[in-house]
């Protein structure tokens, strides 16, 4: 990878962790609404509830990517000629993956030995809940 490359990525990682910075977190709704007060509708609480865990998760999933943007930096920082190898087998991460996805770490191969076999779903046709 030649040094406008890398350039480039540091580019792109800095708008990242901009963006992130500026999207901020999900503040997530009151899961208790007043009690006491008239013509309280009980089914509201299972929706509040709901999106507070969609709030939680995608606040995780954004500080992940987050420090993985800064990990990323700090690769480009302290050593530029390693950046794009995976981390693991130490090959070149495919452009294309790299262009996607910045901070990634591990190239397909390690990721996919990482991460373990495809899990198969329970439903198979849209006529298993019969």
């Amino acid at each position: 990878m030649n040094a406008s490359q890398r350039q480039r990525f540091r580019e792109r990682l800095v708008e990242l962790r901009t963006e992130i910075l500026a999207a901020g977190d999900i503040a997530p709704e009151a899961a208790r609404q007043d009690a006491t007060a008239v013509g309280n509708d009980e089914d509201a609480q299972p929706l509040a509830e709901m999106s507070q865990s969609i709030a939680s998760s995608r606040n995780r999933n954004r500080t992940g990517v987050l420090s993985r943007v800064v990990a990323a930096l700090a690769r480009l920082d302290e050593d530029p000629a390693s950046f794009g190898l995976c981390l693991e087998c130490e090959e070149p991460i495919a452009a294309k993956r790299l262009d996607l996805l910045p901070y990634v770490e591990l190239c397909v191969e390690c990721q996919q030995a990482q991460d373990g076999p495809v899990k198969k779903g329970g439903r198979r046709h849209l006529t298993d809940f019969k």
